[in-house]
């Protein structure tokens, strides 16, 4: 018989370390495959070595995703951390953020950051509360040179985010609803149900936080998610969430080439004015009013900020389109635009003066 092998023998050690790792590491089931493929599929594109940070609230699809993340990341040679931001809008948020943080290093996450914002009233609390998270999770990148953030918005998110777009009676770029990628951020997850992630958690022998605002009726998305969407659903048959994001896809396709577009154009057709800028009325009316109207709306986005509702595109069309000699329009912001011969001159002073424009 051979000796037995001592307890203290390296080899032995490193078997009974990795038995234990093979034990407490998930099944892999259906939920959590579909996660891990929708994660690996955004982490192709992101440099060798890169940290990306996961926008963790500590609810089923962000925890998801964290998991998801904290296995594929090692795998395509990248680092992965997290960003649980505390908005401190219920008893026990800190709380919520610290456990969040704790499951963050339990799946190995490395760094994990927890933000306190402000939430302050400016558009209601949903928006504010947007706007605190995005500023936090801008830093957040910032102090850690992050390559990306990942968001755990999932494909029901976004059927809810074009239907309230379409009941609001939005444009076609709030209808192609949330971007896959822009810029820093990218959101896996579209195209993975909301059941999936919940269970994805389950087998992964994961604890999400539920958010009681998830299920408060005050919030219009609650009220879509908990009463349209089930109601479109069984009066119009099953897959409206899938078909709301077809849509989206598609009129973001339309989108993209419409920018294409405009950013070939905008050079051309722009020159600079006193306190703004002015663009050729002749260019605007050579093109198609979807086009006219795009530039319009990208012109004032870009130069002052303001974002102009339909109505108030249409009105600067019409310095355009049926001109017969009205006055100046008042927009957002104190931005004037002005008839001024061969242009349509945006500015915050009133002036319609036309600078000179090195080309």
């Amino acid at each position: 018989m051979p000796p037995a092998t001592e307890p203290s023998d390296p080899s032995t050690r490193d078997q009974g370390e990795r038995a234990d790792a093979a034990a407490r590491r998930p099944r892999l089931t259906p939920p959590i495959a579909d996660v891990r493929r929708a994660v690996r599929a955004v982490l192709d594109g992101v440099p060798a070595d890169g940290l990306v940070l996961v926008a963790l609230s500590g609810g089923p699809d962000s925890l998801a995703l964290a998991a998801g993340v904290a296995f594929e990341a090692p795998r395509a040679g990248l680092r992965a951390g997290a960003v649980a931001v505390d908005h401190g809008l219920q008893a026990g948020s800190a709380e919520v953020a610290a456990r969040a943080a704790e499951q963050a290093r339990g799946l190995g996450l490395d760094p994990v950051l927890v933000t306190r914002v402000d939430v302050g009233g400016e558009g209601g609390p949903e928006a504010s509360a947007r706007r605190a998270r995005y500023a936090a999770l801008d830093e957040a990148a910032r102090q850690t040179d992050a390559a990306g953030v990942l968001l755990g918005h999932t494909l029901d998110d976004q059927a809810e985010t074009v239907l309230l777009g379409l009941a609001r009676g939005s444009g076609a770029a709030s209808l192609a609803g949330m971007p896959a990628r822009s810029g820093r951020y990218a959101r896996p997850l579209l195209g993975i149900r909301r059941s999936t992630t919940v269970q994805a958690c389950a087998d992964a022998g994961l604890e999400p936080w539920t958010d009681p605002h998830n299920a408060d009726p005050s919030y219009a998305r609650v009220r879509v998610r908990e009463r349209v969407l089930p109601v479109l659903e069984a009066e119009l048959g099953p897959g409206i969430a899938e078909a709301l994001v077809r849509t989206a896809e598609q009129l973001r396709e339309d989108d993209d080439a419409f920018e294409a577009q405009i950013d070939e154009l905008i050079e051309e057709i722009c020159e600079p004015a006193e306190a703004g800028i002015a663009v050729s009325v002749g260019a605007l009316a050579a093109n198609p009013a979807a086009l006219r109207q795009r530039i319009i709306r990208h012109v004032i986005g870009s130069e002052f900020g303001v974002a102009l509702s339909r109505v108030q595109t249409l009105e600067v069309a019409r310095l355009v389109t049926d001109w017969h000699g009205q006055g100046p329009l008042e927009l957002p912001d104190g931005v004037r635009a002005t008839r001024a011969g061969r242009y349509v001159v945006f500015s915050t002073t009133g002036s319609t003066e036309i600078l000179p424009h090195d080309h």
